[in-house]
């Protein structure tokens, strides 16, 4: 594996892991106090889908688009400051 693409796989993969946990953190705070279990759970996502103007179903969805976006944000970081070095 070349330097370049060792770079690359790492920052992809903290910018992923950076997403997952901006996710998690979301589902903890936006659950309801007192909650425990299934319906923190449940009431976790339903606040992250608010921000989006959905229910439990698009806060499923956008807990899994944080870690895709975060690799494509790192790694889009990366490249841009590789071009910045080396011109």
């Amino acid at each position: 594996m070349s330097k370049d693409e060792k770079g690359a796989l790492i920052s992809v993969g903290s910018g992923s892991i950076s997403g997952s946990a901006s996710a998690i953190t979301g589902i903890a705070l936006g659950a309801s106090e007192g909650a425990v279990g299934a319906a923190a759970l449940a009431s976790g996502l339903s606040t992250v889908g608010s921000v989006v103007g959905g229910g439990m179903m698009a806060g499923i969805g956008v807990v899994c688009a944080a870690p895709i976006l975060g690799g494509v944000a790192f790694y889009g970081i990366y490249k841009l400051g590789k071009a910045i070095l080396s011109a």
